[in-house]
């Protein structure tokens, strides 16, 4: 995966369909306070339904809870 001026992305993003964000490469996690968070793997899951029990990752529970994300929008 390569940015628009040719270097190199030092990670990846994908959301998935009312899934979780997929995090992919060099990358920190940190919380709202500037904490690191370890992440212990070079791909982690994120949470976006909010109702995971090991947030800020995924724990699969926005199957049981039916969770659907926004429509995406067109990139500008």
């Amino acid at each position: 995966m390569r940015t628009d001026d040719d270097t190199p992305a030092a990670a990846t993003i994908t959301p998935y369909q009312d899934g979780p964000l997929l995090v992919r490469g060099d990358f920190a996690l940190v919380t709202p306070d500037g904490e690191t968070i370890d992440a212990r793997r070079g791909t982690v899951a994120l949470c976006r339904c909010g109702k995971s029990a090991l947030k800020p990752f995924c724990d699969g529970t926005h199957k049981a809870v039916n969770f659907r994300a926004a429509p995406t929008r067109e990139t500008p």
